[in-house]
Protein backbone atom coordinates (compact mmCIF):
# COMPACT_ATOMS: atom_id res chain seq x y z
CA UNK A 1 0.00 0.00 0.00
CA UNK A 2 1.15 3.80 -0.44
CA UNK A 3 2.82 5.89 1.97
CA UNK A 4 5.96 6.72 2.87
CA UNK A 5 8.87 5.19 4.03
CA UNK A 6 9.30 4.92 8.03
CA UNK A 7 12.63 6.27 9.13
CA UNK A 8 14.29 6.18 12.63
CA UNK A 9 12.49 9.67 13.94
CA UNK A 10 9.06 7.82 13.32
CA UNK A 11 10.14 4.97 15.43
CA UNK A 12 11.47 7.00 17.94
CA UNK A 13 7.75 9.11 18.00
CA UNK A 14 6.04 6.28 18.46
CA UNK A 15 7.97 5.37 21.77
CA UNK A 16 7.45 8.88 23.11
CA UNK A 17 3.86 8.90 22.32
CA UNK A 18 3.93 5.52 23.64
CA UNK A 19 2.56 3.76 20.34
CA UNK A 20 3.84 -0.08 20.12
CA UNK A 21 6.14 -0.46 17.07
CA UNK A 22 5.53 -3.64 14.72
CA UNK A 23 8.44 -5.82 13.66
CA UNK A 24 8.68 -9.36 11.61
CA UNK A 25 11.46 -10.71 9.89
CA UNK A 26 11.21 -11.69 6.20
CA UNK A 27 13.75 -13.39 4.35
CA UNK A 28 12.63 -13.16 0.73
CA UNK A 29 10.68 -11.03 -1.71
CA UNK A 30 7.09 -12.15 -1.51
CA UNK A 31 7.41 -12.15 1.74
CA UNK A 32 9.26 -8.92 1.70
CA UNK A 33 6.02 -7.61 0.38
CA UNK A 34 3.37 -9.25 2.25
CA UNK A 35 4.79 -7.79 5.60
CA UNK A 36 5.22 -4.42 3.81
CA UNK A 37 1.53 -4.19 2.61
CA UNK A 38 0.36 -4.89 6.04
CA UNK A 39 1.94 -1.70 7.10
CA UNK A 40 4.50 -3.37 9.39
CA UNK A 41 6.89 -0.29 10.96
CA UNK A 42 10.05 -2.49 10.28
CA UNK A 43 11.00 -6.02 8.84
CA UNK A 44 14.42 -7.71 10.32
CA UNK A 45 16.00 -10.10 7.93
CA UNK A 46 17.33 -12.01 10.68
CA UNK A 47 20.22 -14.24 10.78
CA UNK A 48 17.45 -16.45 11.95
CA UNK A 49 17.51 -17.42 7.74
CA UNK A 50 19.98 -20.18 8.88
CA UNK A 51 17.51 -22.01 10.77
CA UNK A 52 14.21 -21.57 9.16
CA UNK A 53 15.57 -20.93 5.76
CA UNK A 54 18.98 -22.83 4.74
CA UNK A 55 18.40 -25.56 7.40
CA UNK A 56 21.21 -24.89 9.40
CA UNK A 57 20.76 -26.00 13.32
CA UNK A 58 22.27 -22.66 14.50
CA UNK A 59 22.65 -19.11 13.19
CA UNK A 60 26.59 -19.86 13.89
CA UNK A 61 26.91 -20.40 10.03
CA UNK A 62 25.10 -18.34 8.24
CA UNK A 63 28.14 -15.84 6.29
CA UNK A 64 27.95 -12.20 4.69
CA UNK A 65 27.15 -13.09 1.55
CA UNK A 66 23.99 -15.23 2.62
CA UNK A 67 23.11 -12.53 4.80
CA UNK A 68 23.06 -9.62 1.72
CA UNK A 69 22.17 -12.25 -0.72
CA UNK A 70 18.56 -12.35 1.32
CA UNK A 71 18.95 -8.54 2.27
CA UNK A 72 18.83 -7.96 -1.04
CA UNK A 73 15.64 -9.56 -1.68
CA UNK A 74 13.86 -8.28 1.06
CA UNK A 75 14.67 -4.43 0.05
CA UNK A 76 13.48 -5.06 -3.63
CA UNK A 77 10.07 -6.31 -2.12
CA UNK A 78 9.96 -3.16 0.35
CA UNK A 79 8.42 0.45 0.11
CA UNK A 80 7.63 1.37 3.25
CA UNK A 81 8.82 -0.55 6.14
CA UNK A 82 12.34 -0.09 7.63
CA UNK A 83 14.60 -3.12 7.07
CA UNK A 84 17.36 -3.84 9.72
CA UNK A 85 19.77 -6.25 8.10
CA UNK A 86 21.59 -8.58 10.97
CA UNK A 87 25.24 -8.90 11.29
CA UNK A 88 25.90 -12.38 11.26
CA UNK A 89 28.77 -14.48 13.69
CA UNK A 90 32.04 -13.25 13.05
CA UNK A 91 31.31 -10.22 10.63
CA UNK A 92 31.73 -7.63 13.42
CA UNK A 93 34.04 -9.34 16.45
CA UNK A 94 37.17 -10.16 14.19
CA UNK A 95 38.34 -6.47 14.24
CA UNK A 96 36.83 -2.94 14.44
CA UNK A 97 37.54 -2.17 10.84
CA UNK A 98 36.10 -5.39 9.35
CA UNK A 99 32.67 -4.86 11.23
CA UNK A 100 33.11 -1.16 10.12
CA UNK A 101 33.19 -2.31 6.19
CA UNK A 102 30.46 -5.44 6.41
CA UNK A 103 28.03 -2.80 8.17
CA UNK A 104 28.71 -0.86 5.40
CA UNK A 105 27.78 -3.58 2.70
CA UNK A 106 24.47 -4.08 4.29
CA UNK A 107 23.90 -0.57 2.96
CA UNK A 108 25.60 0.03 0.03
CA UNK A 109 25.12 -3.26 -1.33
CA UNK A 110 21.66 -4.82 0.62
CA UNK A 111 20.28 -1.25 0.78
CA UNK A 112 19.14 -2.38 4.16
CA UNK A 113 18.09 1.02 6.39
CA UNK A 114 20.33 -0.09 9.40
CA UNK A 115 21.88 -3.42 11.03
CA UNK A 116 21.47 -5.46 13.70
CA UNK A 117 23.87 -7.02 15.97
CA UNK A 118 24.32 -8.92 19.43
CA UNK A 119 26.00 -8.15 22.29
CA UNK A 120 26.20 -5.80 25.61
CA UNK A 121 28.29 -3.51 26.80
CA UNK A 122 31.69 -5.17 25.40
CA UNK A 123 30.60 -4.92 21.75
CA UNK A 124 30.45 -0.79 22.48
CA UNK A 125 33.37 -0.15 21.02
CA UNK A 126 32.26 -1.38 17.44
CA UNK A 127 28.52 -0.04 17.89
CA UNK A 128 30.42 3.75 17.96
CA UNK A 129 32.76 3.28 15.00
CA UNK A 130 29.88 2.00 13.14
CA UNK A 131 27.44 4.56 13.91
CA UNK A 132 30.44 6.83 13.65
CA UNK A 133 30.82 5.37 9.97
CA UNK A 134 27.26 6.36 9.32
CA UNK A 135 25.23 3.29 9.69
CA UNK A 136 22.77 3.38 11.92
CA UNK A 137 22.82 0.76 14.67
CA UNK A 138 19.80 -1.42 16.80
CA UNK A 139 21.67 -3.73 19.11
CA UNK A 140 20.69 -7.66 20.45
CA UNK A 141 20.58 -8.04 24.32
CA UNK A 142 20.14 -11.35 26.80
CA UNK A 143 19.40 -14.35 24.52
CA UNK A 144 21.94 -13.79 21.92
CA UNK A 145 21.86 -17.02 19.44
CA UNK A 146 25.19 -16.43 17.88
CA UNK A 147 26.23 -17.10 21.57
CA UNK A 148 24.08 -19.61 22.73
CA UNK A 149 26.99 -22.13 23.38
CA UNK A 150 28.62 -19.80 26.07
CA UNK A 151 25.19 -18.87 27.60
CA UNK A 152 24.91 -22.33 27.86
CA UNK A 153 22.35 -22.64 25.12
CA UNK A 154 19.26 -21.48 24.26
CA UNK A 155 17.72 -20.19 28.10
CA UNK A 156 16.40 -17.10 29.56
CA UNK A 157 18.82 -14.61 30.59
CA UNK A 158 18.70 -12.26 33.46
CA UNK A 159 16.71 -14.64 35.67
CA UNK A 160 18.28 -13.49 39.37
CA UNK A 161 19.60 -9.93 40.12
CA UNK A 162 23.16 -9.74 39.21
CA UNK A 163 22.59 -11.04 35.63
CA UNK A 164 19.40 -8.80 35.42
CA UNK A 165 22.09 -5.77 36.29
CA UNK A 166 24.35 -6.28 33.96
CA UNK A 167 21.05 -6.39 31.36
CA UNK A 168 20.74 -3.32 32.17
CA UNK A 169 23.82 -1.58 32.60
CA UNK A 170 24.54 -3.23 28.86
CA UNK A 171 21.14 -1.09 27.71
CA UNK A 172 21.94 2.18 28.98
CA UNK A 173 25.78 1.61 27.56
CA UNK A 174 24.69 0.75 24.26
CA UNK A 175 22.36 3.45 24.33
CA UNK A 176 25.69 5.91 24.98
CA UNK A 177 27.55 4.03 22.25
CA UNK A 178 24.81 5.44 19.75
CA UNK A 179 22.29 2.57 19.20
CA UNK A 180 18.68 3.97 17.97
CA UNK A 181 17.03 0.66 19.19
CA UNK A 182 17.52 -2.33 21.07
CA UNK A 183 16.13 -5.94 20.57
CA UNK A 184 15.82 -7.83 23.54
CA UNK A 185 15.28 -11.65 23.64
CA UNK A 186 14.36 -14.21 26.18
CA UNK A 187 14.71 -12.15 29.87
CA UNK A 188 11.85 -11.55 32.29
CA UNK A 189 9.19 -9.46 31.67
CA UNK A 190 10.45 -7.14 35.17
CA UNK A 191 13.16 -6.66 33.69
CA UNK A 192 12.49 -5.87 30.23
CA UNK A 193 10.38 -3.17 31.76
CA UNK A 194 13.35 -2.01 33.76
CA UNK A 195 15.28 -1.65 30.51
CA UNK A 196 12.30 0.05 28.67
CA UNK A 197 11.41 2.86 31.65
CA UNK A 198 15.05 4.05 31.90
CA UNK A 199 16.10 4.16 28.03
CA UNK A 200 15.20 6.95 25.96
CA UNK A 201 15.78 4.65 22.66
CA UNK A 202 12.94 2.49 21.74
CA UNK A 203 12.81 -1.32 22.98
CA UNK A 204 11.84 -4.32 20.65
CA UNK A 205 10.55 -7.42 22.85
CA UNK A 206 10.95 -11.24 21.87
CA UNK A 207 9.76 -13.05 24.66
CA UNK A 208 11.05 -10.21 27.08
CA UNK A 209 7.12 -9.32 27.84
CA UNK A 210 4.58 -6.54 27.04
CA UNK A 211 6.39 -3.63 28.64
CA UNK A 212 8.43 -3.29 25.35
CA UNK A 213 7.74 -0.53 22.99
CA UNK A 214 7.76 -3.41 20.24
CA UNK A 215 7.59 -6.91 19.76
CA UNK A 216 9.03 -9.37 16.82
CA UNK A 217 8.50 -12.38 15.72
CA UNK A 218 10.28 -14.96 12.91
CA UNK A 219 7.48 -15.38 10.16
CA UNK A 220 8.06 -18.95 9.98
CA UNK A 221 6.60 -19.25 13.44
CA UNK A 222 3.54 -17.11 13.28
CA UNK A 223 2.52 -18.56 10.08
CA UNK A 224 3.63 -22.04 11.12
CA UNK A 225 6.17 -23.05 8.30
CA UNK A 226 8.76 -24.00 10.70
CA UNK A 227 8.09 -27.33 12.50
CA UNK A 228 11.65 -28.13 14.63
CA UNK A 229 10.68 -26.44 17.42
CA UNK A 230 7.99 -23.82 18.74
CA UNK A 231 9.67 -21.60 21.49
CA UNK A 232 7.18 -20.66 24.13
CA UNK A 233 7.08 -16.99 23.30
CA UNK A 234 6.05 -17.57 19.89
CA UNK A 235 2.02 -17.32 18.78
CA UNK A 236 1.45 -19.25 15.62
CA UNK A 237 -1.47 -17.30 14.36
CA UNK A 238 -2.09 -19.87 11.30
CA UNK A 239 -0.48 -22.83 10.45
CA UNK A 240 0.36 -23.24 7.05
CA UNK A 241 2.45 -26.39 6.77
CA UNK A 242 -0.49 -29.26 6.36
CA UNK A 243 -2.28 -26.68 4.20
CA UNK A 244 0.58 -26.73 1.98
CA UNK A 245 2.10 -30.54 1.96
CA UNK A 246 -2.45 -31.25 1.46
CA UNK A 247 -1.90 -29.14 -1.70
CA UNK A 248 1.56 -31.00 -2.90
CA UNK A 249 -0.26 -34.19 -2.03
CA UNK A 250 -3.33 -33.25 -4.36
CA UNK A 251 -1.15 -32.36 -6.88
CA UNK A 252 1.05 -35.32 -7.20
CA UNK A 253 -1.72 -37.50 -7.38
CA UNK A 254 -3.51 -35.81 -9.91
CA UNK A 255 -0.42 -35.80 -11.87
CA UNK A 256 -0.20 -39.52 -11.46
CA UNK A 257 -3.53 -40.08 -12.29
CA UNK A 258 -3.13 -37.82 -15.05
CA UNK A 259 -5.94 -34.90 -14.30
CA UNK A 260 -3.82 -32.61 -14.46
CA UNK A 261 -3.22 -30.62 -16.37
CA UNK A 262 -7.23 -30.55 -17.21
CA UNK A 263 -8.78 -28.95 -20.16
CA UNK A 264 -8.28 -25.24 -18.55
CA UNK A 265 -5.21 -25.50 -18.52
CA UNK A 266 -3.99 -26.41 -21.93
CA UNK A 267 -3.30 -23.83 -25.15
CA UNK A 268 -5.45 -25.34 -27.88
CA UNK A 269 -4.55 -24.75 -31.52
CA UNK A 270 -6.29 -23.53 -34.48
CA UNK A 271 -8.29 -26.44 -36.03
CA UNK A 272 -6.91 -25.53 -39.43
CA UNK A 273 -3.24 -25.28 -38.37
CA UNK A 274 -3.33 -28.41 -36.41
CA UNK A 275 -5.09 -30.35 -39.95
CA UNK A 276 -1.43 -29.15 -41.29
CA UNK A 277 0.30 -30.83 -38.40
Amino acid sequence: MPGKKITISDLQEKKNKGEKITMMTAYDYPTAGLVDQVGMDTTLVGDSLGMVMLGYNSTVPVTMEEMLHHCRAVTRGTKNSFVLGDMPFMSYQVSVEKAVENAGRFMKEAGCDSVKLEGGSEVCHVVRAIVDAGVPVCAHIGLTPQTATKLSGFRVQGKDAESARELVQSAKDLEEAGVFMIVMECIPDLVAAKITKELNIPTIGIGAGKECDGQVLVYHDVVGLFERFTPKFVKRYVNLAPQIRDALTQYKEEVEEGTFPGPEHIFAMNEEEAKKL
